[in-house]
């Protein structure tokens, strides 16, 4: 299935740490047109998480079984736990004229670009690497090994960013919300979106 012209596809990426949930979810907040994608993952449940609210978690094994049964957009492996996008959910909505925002990785962006590559990419990145660090260890979620490990991938994941045509630094968080407010209104206003909201109004305009 196609994606419908009416919806568009936003694939928003960040080293872990860099605010990315924080950002989207205030973004769906203030824009009812949006919508998340809930992943499918095999990473334990952390505390305050809801099953098919913040991920759809499975065991290994259902994971394999639904990449064997193709149903992911795009899938990967990171710190040792699967994460994948369920392609049914993705052009269904898009079919509803409705926009999707994947929180992706971007080995994830990178499979989702061949497949979808009218999606529209955007790069969050921290204002620095302390802030970065201080950020996660906020969290108090992760013990030594994993911080060291999520701190060593930051770099390689932020060197990613050369593929997104948008880039947003969250230093200051309202800055970055309207930032990314922008981004998602900016790609509403283009001529194919238009042309169908503007429908049979259009051709009197252009004295058809």
């Amino acid at each position: 299935m196609k994606p419908h012209p009416g919806g568009t596809l936003f694939l928003i990426s960040a080293p872990s740490g860099a605010g990315k949930t924080s950002l989207v979810q205030a973004l769906l907040r203030d824009d009812a047109a949006l919508t998340v994608s809930i992943s499918h993952t095999t990473r334990p449940q952390r505390p305050g998480e809801q099953d098919g609210v913040n991920y759809h978690f499975v065991d290994r094994p259902a994971f394999e079984t639904m990449i064997d049964a193709g149903a992911f957009l795009e899938y990967a492996e990171v710190f040792g736990n699967l994460y994948g996008t369920s392609e049914a959910f993705v052009d269904e909505t898009l079919a509803q004229g409705k926009d999707v925002i994947l929180e992706i990785d971007w080995q994830g962006a990178s499979q989702v670009r061949e497949k979808r590559p009218e999606a529209v990419g955007i790069f969050i990145f921290p204002p620095s690497l302390a802030t970065l660090e201080a950020r996660l260890r906020q969290r108090a979620q992760d013990d030594e090994a994993t911080m060291a490990r999520r701190l060593a991938e930051a770099t390689l994941e932020m060197r990613a960013h050369e593929a997104y045509p948008f880039l947003v630094v969250n230093d200051v968080f309202d800055t970055a919300l309207s930032e990314l407010k922008a981004i998602v209104q900016a790609e509403r206003l283009r001529r194919p979106r238009q042309q169908a909201r503007l429908g049979d109004r259009l051709p009197p305009l252009l004295g058809a």
